[in-house]
């Protein structure tokens, strides 16, 4: 029986040809800006694990969705603040699928075309902390 399931790799790429990509060096840049929350997707054992970018905001992707959302129980006045959003996961697939349906909902953000993998590799600040910001 052939496979009706659209790769995931597939969704990726939609989601990243309709939203705003912001290239590592620049997220650096961006980087202690008041203006810009990071908020990072990445699960509490990768972000434990791997650091942080100094000062994100942590908000686990199944909860963007219900975060965002004013008429949610779970909304985060953060998301209500005029700031520019910019999301990142390990390597860019989530936050793009993440960004992709915030802004479906109405929600301005952006993402970390390549993750926090890249901004590693491209020398960004890393934190270990195990307090949380969420």
């Amino acid at each position: 029986m052939a496979s009706t399931i659209t790769p995931v790799a597939d969704l990726v790429a939609a989601a990243r040809a309709r939203i705003r990509e912001i290239e590592t060096a620049d997220a650096i840049a961006m980087l202690g800006d008041p203006d810009v929350v990071i908020v990072d997707l990445r699960d509490v054992r990768e972000r434990s694990r791997d650091g942080f970018i100094p000062g994100s905001f942590h908000c686990p992707r199944g909860m963007a969705e219900f975060w965002i959302d004013p008429q949610s129980p779970y909304f985060k006045e953060i998301f209500g603040e005029p700031k520019t959003f910019v999301f990142h996961c390990a390597s860019g697939w989530r936050s793009a699928l993440t960004t992709a349906t915030l802004n479906d909902m109405g929600f301005e953000a952006a993402h970390i075309r390549n993750g926090f993998g890249d901004w590693k590799r491209q020398g960004g600040p890393v934190a270990f902390d195990d307090r949380e910001r969420n």
